[in-house]
């Protein structure tokens, strides 16, 4: 999935990059209102993320612009501008959130999360797809990929798109050595300089939440010099 971040300050620019790249989305940024709507021409995004106050055009005027064309997008906005009525403004405008300036990491990925759920599920209703959205079992766990999450009995484990793409991958390589490579071709991106730390990192990250005990893993083994392998 690809997002499109309108924000002029550069700071929260690169922050809002940083946590929507570790989540698994293909990153476009814009620093004003006429590049943002520039941009959605260009890359067609799945998600955009949108300041309001932007040089150019506003964040509220790019919203206008992109529902009047794209119904489905996702529309986050980020905005110091924290009165009920600007809040109110945004989401009839067709936001799907409003997220008030300064914001905490979990804020925002779990408002992030819901958007992408809701563009997942949206997308399987729209191709007449059924079922249970593809959830597949590993071991003792069963992952949802449309839910972003997977379960171990009752428990629930949240996921980033990343995560969902890597337990994918390995499930459907069971039994087979997957390579760094197609990690990174696939759950990273074709135009990802590899980085094994980087792929070593995030496994470490994700065996804390879905493996029973960590230190001794059961469903994302190691296969040293090649990669990682789900028996």
């Amino acid at each position: 999935m690809k997002v499109l971040i309108a924000e002029d300050d550069q700071h929260t620019r690169d922050g809002l990059s940083e946590i929507f790249d570790a989540e698994g989305y293909e990153v476009h940024a814009a620093c004003d209102g006429r590049e943002a709507l520039q941009l959605f021409a260009r890359v067609n995004p799945d998600v955009v993320c949108l300041d309001v106050m932007m040089p150019g055009a506003s964040g509220y005027d790019v919203c206008r612009e992109i529902r009047r064309t794209s119904p489905g997008v996702g529309i986050l906005f980020i905005s110091a501008k924290s009165e009920e009525i600007d809040k109110v403004l945004g989401l009839e405008l067709g936001a799907d959130d409003f997220i008030v300036k300064p914001f905490g990491l979990k804020e925002v990925v779990a408002r992030i999360r819901a958007v992408t759920r809701r563009l997942i599920v949206e997308r399987r209703q729209d191709t007449g797809g059924g079922g249970d959205g593809g959830a597949f079992e590993m071991g003792d766990l069963k992952v949802v990929p449309e839910e972003l999450r997977a379960y171990r009995g009752s428990e629930a484990v949240e996921l980033s798109l990343r995560d969902v793409k890597i337990l994918s991958l390995l499930h459907r390589n069971r039994g087979k050595a997957v390579s760094r490579d197609a990690f990174f071709d696939e759950c990273w991106g074709f135009d990802f300089l590899p980085n094994s730390r980087c792929l070593d990192q995030h496994i470490s990250q994700l065996r804390r939440r879905v493996e029973q005990d960590p230190g001794m893993p059961e469903l994302i083994g190691t296969v040293h010099g090649v990669g990682y392998r789900f028996e």
